[in-house]
């Protein structure tokens, strides 16, 4: 492994095991729907994750024409916890009017926010802390849907600590620009096959058990990183193969992701393209961001001794390990 690629694994490695997104699971975005019924009553839905971030203040705002009807009524249901209740919007209705998130989301996730209109069309939109509102307009774009479904791919793969180091770990298996194409675009293949078949209900497996398998994926790949093999494994070899197996089973976890934010009725193959567009995005980012670090860092990667270059190996198997027994145990109980 060239001493440039392994300082730059120390690095990441290091700041993965101190930051507190470094946790068992990729951060999820809030979820805001609201459904509309004629006459401007609307059911309103708040689902915020199980595990947020520190900091995280984020707080629903809709119209301030529409006032509360009744109870709030809250309950826990898979990965995160929903708050209902019940407004009215009178004869204007929600077209028009202003819908936000206010508060801070830490580590700036943002929010998606699903509107069902009384005539039944829909609009999504995703909130940031740069774009935390939106009006809700007569009819959807197609290009609202393009823009924040690849958006919300970008930000599940640079947020998901597990995806990020795996996809890191083919970096330093790959080893040269060819070969990093090939197992590169073999990951792509694999997760893209799966995302697509997930996202529509072709295949469903337990969220849970797709974690751990994912966890257990970075800690094979550390595994093989860190051991002087006297003959090259099949693995060495043909980093590509091992990329779009594991890819199969990375696309999963992203299914699952998409599920939680919900694809919009009459454009869903548009928003699957475009989440999985995000990802690749985000992904092919990341690689040349480590590439380019790598260039610059080359002289001081030289100086480090031999025993410092292994220190990233061992700390990218430790976390993968401790992923993989966190999510077990979650998995069991």
């Amino acid at each position: 492994m060239p001493p440039v690629v392994r300082l730059l694994a120390w690095a990441l490695a290091g700041a993965l095991a101190a930051a507190p997104a470094a946790r068992a699971h990729p951060l999820a975005p809030a979820l805001l729907e609201l459904h509309e019924h004629p006459g401007g009553r609307v059911d309103v839905g708040w689902k915020r994750p199980l595990m947020r971030p520190p900091g995280d203040t984020q707080a629903p705002e809709l119209p301030a024409r529409c006032t509360p009807v009744g109870d709030r009524a809250v309950s826990q249901e898979g990965g995160g916890v929903w708050t209902r209740w019940v407004v009215d919007c009178g004869p204007a209705g929600l077209v028009g009017g202003q819908i936000g998130v206010t508060g801070g989301g830490g580590l700036g996730i943002g929010a998606l926010v699903r509107v069902t209109l009384a005539d039944g069309r829909v609009v999504e939109r995703v909130l940031t802390p740069a774009r935390p509102a939106l009006t809700v307009p007569a009819e959807p774009r197609v290009l609202d849907v393009v823009r924040d479904y690849a958006r919300l791919g970008v930000e599940h793969i640079l947020t998901g600590p597990d995806h990020v180091l795996f996809v890191f770990g083919l970096v330093l298996l790959a080893a040269t620009t060819r070969r990093l194409l090939a197992t590169v675009t073999a990951f792509t293949v694999g997760h893209s096959v799966t995302l697509t078949l997930a996202a529509l209900g072709l295949v469903d497996l337990p969220s849970r058990a797709i974690e751990v398998g994912i966890a257990a994926s970075v800690l094979a790949l550390a595994v093989e990183l860190a051991r002087r093999p006297t003959r090259p494994t099949m693995m060495r070899r043909r980093p590509w193969l091992m990329a779009a197996a594991f890819g199969l089973l990375h696309g999963l976890g992203f299914a699952a992701a998409l599920r939680d934010a919900g694809l919009p009725a009459g454009a869903i193959p548009l928003a699957l393209f475009s989440f999985n567009l995000g990802i690749e995005i985000g992904q092919v980012l990341f690689v040349l961001v480590v590439l380019a670090v790598g260039r610059m860092l080359g002289r001081v990667a030289g100086e480090m001794p031999a025993w410092a270059r292994r220190v990233p190996l061992y700390v990218m198997g430790s976390l993968a390990a401790s992923w993989w027994l966190e999510r077990t145990l979650a998995l069991l109980r």
